[in-house]
C-alpha cells in the first residue's frame, strides 16, 4: 500500500512540476509575443490595423475551438484511457487516425472559407472592407496547420511531454517579430503592404510549427503515419465528446469575434458617423483603431493568464484525466482543490498588479504611430479586464475538471448562456459616458466571475466537498498578501512618476512579487511549498 501511495504521489508531483516547466517556457513565449504585438501595434491604431486584427481572429477562432478547446479536451481523456488500458500501440493508431480525419475535415473548411472570402471580396464596398477580405484570404490557411499542431501537442501532453507544445508559439512569434520589426519598415509608409507582409508571416510560421511537431512525434515514439481506414474504436467516443463541444464552443468562441465585429461596425468613420436604431440616428460610440487598442489590452491581461493559469491547467489536465479514468475520486478532488488554490492565488496577485501598473504597461506601446492617447485608453481597457483575473485563472482549472470526467456539455451550457449575457451587457455598457471600449473588459470580467461561481457549485454537487475551508483560508491569505503588495507597489509607482516607464516596471514588478511571496511565507502558506513540489503525500 505504501508503494502505491508513493507511486501516486510521484505521478501527481510530476504533472504539477511540469506546470512550472510549461510556465517558464510560456513566459518566454509571451515575451516574444509581446514584442510581436508591439511591432504590429506600433504601425498605428488605424482602420487598416483594425482590419488586420479582425482578419486574424478568424483562423485564431479555429485554433481556440479545435486546438485549445473542443479537440484537445475531447482527445486527451480518450487517448489517455486507450493508452492506460490497451497500450501504446493502440494509442498511436488512434492518434494517426484522428490526424487524418481532422486533416480532411479542415481541408474542406479551408476550401469553403477561401471561396467565401473571395466571393465576398468581389461585392462592391468600401476599401477597408476589401482590405479586410484580402487579409482574411491570406491568413485563413493558418487554421489548417495550427489545428493539426494542437492535436499533436495534446498527444504529447497526455504522455507527459510538455516542452515543445509550450515552445511552439515562440516559433510563431519569431516569424511575426521579423515581419513587423525588420521587414515591414522596408516598405516605408505603405501601411497596407506592411500588414500584408505580416499576414504572410502568420501562414509561414504555421507550416514550420507543424513540421517541427511531426518531427518530434517521430523522436518520442509516437510515429505518425496518417490513415483514414480502418476507423479506430476510440474515434467514436472522441466524436461523441467533441460534437456538443463544437456547438457550444463554436458559439462561445465566436462571441469574442462578434465583439470585434461590434467594434468594427460601431466605429466612427467618414462613411458611417452614426447608426440608425428604430429611426433614431445615434453617433458611433467608438473611434478608429479601437480593435487595436482593445487588442493591446487583451494581450496583456492574457499574458499572466497564459504563463500561470493556462500552464497549470494544461499540465494538470492529463493528471485529472487519469484519476477520472481510474475512478479515483479522492485524488481527483485533492488535485482540483490544489489547482484551484494555486490559480486563485496567481489570479489575485497578477490582477492587482496589472490594475495598479496599467498606465506604465500600456505606455510601452506608445511608439511609432501608436500615440500616448491610444496607450492611455488601452490602459483603461486593461483595468476593466483584470478585474476578473481571478475568475479567468480559476476557470481554466474548473473547465478541465469537467472535461477530465468526460462531461463536455455542462461547462459549455453555462458558458453559452453567459455568452449571450456578455454580448447584451457589452451593448449596454458601451454607451455609458466615459466607458466606451472599457465595456469590452468590464463585461468580460463580470461574465467570467459568474461562470466560475456557477461551475464551482455544480462541481461540488457532483464530486462532493472540494475542500472549501482550505480554499477559503488560501483566499484570505492571498487577499492579505495582495493588500500589502498593492500598498508598496502603488507607493513606488507614485514615487517614480517622473521616471521612464520601463524602469518603473523593472522595479515595481519584482518588488511586488517579492513582497507577495514574503507575506505568504510569513503566514506559512502551504501553496508556496506546493509550487516547489513539496506537497503532503
Amino acid at each position: 500500500m505504501d508503494e502505491k501511495i508513493q507511486s501516486e504521489h510521484k505521478e501527481r508531483e510530476h504533472f504539477f512540476n511540469a506546470a512550472k516547466t510549461v510556465a517558464v517556457i510560456t513566459l518566454l513565449s509571451r515575451i516574444f509575443g509581446f514584442f510581436r504585438d508591439l511591432g504590429i501595434t506600433s504601425l498605428g491604431a488605424t482602420r487598416y490595423n483594425d482590419a488586420f486584427g479582425l482578419a486574424f481572429k478568424i483562423p485564431n477562432l479555429f485554433r481556440r475551438l479545435f486546438g485549445e478547446g473542443a479537440l484537445a479536451s475531447a482527445f486527451v481523456p480518450v487517448f489517455t484511457d486507450v493508452h492506460e488500458k490497451e497500450g501504446a500501440e493502440k494509442a498511436r493508431l488512434l492518434l494517426a487516425n484522428s490526424f487524418a480525419l481532422l486533416a480532411v475535415f479542415l481541408a474542406i473548411l479551408l476550401v469553403i472559407g477561401e471561396l467565401g472570402f473571395f466571393i465576398y471580396s468581389l461585392v462592391p464596398g468600401p476599401k477597408d472592407r476589401e482590405f479586410l477580405m484580402l487579409l482574411a484570404i491570406i491568413m485563413y490557411p493558418y487554421m489548417f496547420t495550427v489545428c493539426l499542431l494542437a492535436l499533436c501537442s495534446a498527444a504529447l501532453n497526455a504522455r507527459g511531454h510538455f516542452v515543445f507544445p509550450a515552445f511552439a508559439p515562440i516559433i510563431f512569434n519569431i516569424f511575426g517579430i521579423i515581419a513587423a520589426w525588420w521587414l515591414a519598415p522596408m516598405l516605408k509608409q505603405n501601411l497596407q503592404h506592411q500588414l500584408v507582409l505580416v499576414a504572410f508571416s502568420v501562414v509561414v510560421a504555421g507550416v514550420v510549427q507543424l513540421a517541427a511537431v511531426l518531427w518530434l512525434l517521430e523522436k518520442t515514439g509516437l510515429s505518425l503515419r496518417p490513415r483514414l481506414k480502418p476507423i479506430e474504436p476510440g474515434i467514436k467516443p472522441i466524436i461523441q465528446l467533441i460534437m456538443p463541444m463544437l456547438l457550444g464552443l463554436g458559439f462561445l468562441q465566436f462571441s469574442e469575434v462578434f465583439q470585434d465585429i461590434i467594434a468594427w461596425n460601431l466605429t466612427l468613420t467618414k462613411l458611417s458617423p452614426a447608426i440608425n436604431i428604430f429611426g433614431w440616428s445615434i453617433p458611433c460610440p467608438l473611434r478608429e483603431g479601437v480593435i487595436v487598442r482593445v487588442g493591446a489590452a487583451r494581450s496583456f491581461y492574457q499574458f499572466p493568464m497564459g504563463v500561470l493559469a493556462i500552464s497549470l491547467g494544461v499540465a494538470v489536465f492529463p493528471l485529472l484525466s487519469r484519476y477520472a479514468s481510474r475512478g479515483d475520486i479522492p485524488n481527483l478532488r485533492d488535485s482540483i482543490n490544489r489547482a484551484i488554490r494555486l490559480s486563485l492565488m496567481e489570479g489575485l496577485a497578477t490582477g492587482v498588479g496589472l490594475y495598479i501598473l496599467a498606465e506604465p504597461i500600456m505606455m510601452i506601446y506608445a511608439r511609432r504611430k501608436f500615440t500616448v492617447p491610444d496607450a492611455m485608453q488601452a490602459a483603461f481597457v486593461l483595468k476593466m479586464y483584470v478585474l476578473g483575473m481571478w475568475a479567468y485563472c480559476s476557470y481554466q482549472i474548473l473547465a478541465r475538471a469537467f472535461y477530465a470526467c468526460k462531461d463536455t456539455i455542462t461547462p459549455l451550457k453555462v458558458s453559452c448562456i453567459l455568452a449571450v449575457f456578455n454580448i447584451l451587457l457589452l451593448l449596454s455598457l458601451i454607451w455609458l459616458p466615459g466607458m466606451g471600449p472599457g465595456a469590452f473588459g468590464l463585461s468580460t470580467s463580470i461574465t467570467f466571475a459568474m461562470n466560475t461561481i456557477i461551475l464551482i457549485l455544480i462541481l461540488r454537487k457532483r464530486l462532493g466537498l472540494l475542500g472549501g475551508r482550505k480554499i477559503a483560508k488560501s483566499l484570505a491569505r492571498a487577499i492579505v498578501a495582495c493588500a500589502v503588495m498593492a500598498g508598496i507597489v502603488y507607493y513606488l509607482e507614485w514615487y517614480m512618476r517622473n521616471v521612464n516607464n520601463l524602469v518603473v516596471l523593472g522595479v515595481c514588478v519584482p518588488v511586488g512579487a517579492i513582497v507577495f511571496v514574503a507575506v505568504l511565507w510569513l503566514m506559512k502558506a502551504p501553496e508556496l511549498g506546493e509550487l516547489r513540489g513539496k506537497s503532503e503525500n
